[in-house]
């Protein structure tokens, strides 16, 4: 018969829980700022660098492209699988995009509550992208962040913000 050690470690698996007594500190303006462009890149290099490699050596060797062009739509399809394996277990973890986590900041809802993987993709992404299509909006997004609250316009409709993790 083994008894448990009552010196041993906890074996329990510890998760990031939300706790409302703690006040939440604003992420900088800076750090968002590096943070979208970091990603952008990122976001680039995986799924149209590709692409645009292959069309610039096709053009350069003066042979027929085609099958240049179709081998970087196929790794660009794969840079863009990649990506979304990389990105989207650490939105649905944590909020957090690659450089969101490589710069130490988060989504999080305004309440201070985990902000779910739909609300982040639809109403921070997909809604914003679509509203992007209208003149001015993605300046006038932009503009919020200049408030005290530090949220752009985007932030608003989804009900989140950005936050040191």
């Amino acid at each position: 018969m083994t008894t448990p050690n009552p010196y041993a470690p906890p074996t329990a698996e510890v998760q990031d829980i939300y706790d409302p007594t703690g006040p939440l500190e604003l992420a900088e303006r800076g750090t968002r700022l590096a943070a979208t462009l970091i990603d952008g890149i990122i976001f680039f290099g995986m799924c149209y660098f590709p692409v645009l490699a292959m069309i610039v050596i096709a053009r350069a060797s003066g042979q027929d492209g085609e099958v240049l062009v179709i081998v970087g739509i196929v790794a660009a399809t794969a840079g863009l699988g990649v990506w979304c394996w990389l990105t989207i277990p650490s939105v649905i973890a944590n909020g957090q995009s690659i450089a969101k986590r490589m710069l130490g900041i988060k989504v999080v809802r305004t309440d201070g509550s985990p902000a779910s993987l739909g609300r982040i993709f639809w109403l921070r992404n997909v809604v914003n992208g679509l509203m992007g299509l209208l003149p001015l909006y993605q300046f006038i997004d932009w503009l919020f962040i200049f408030g005290e609250s530090r949220q752009c316009l985007h932030d608003k409709l989804a009900d989140t913000m950005v936050v040191k993790a």
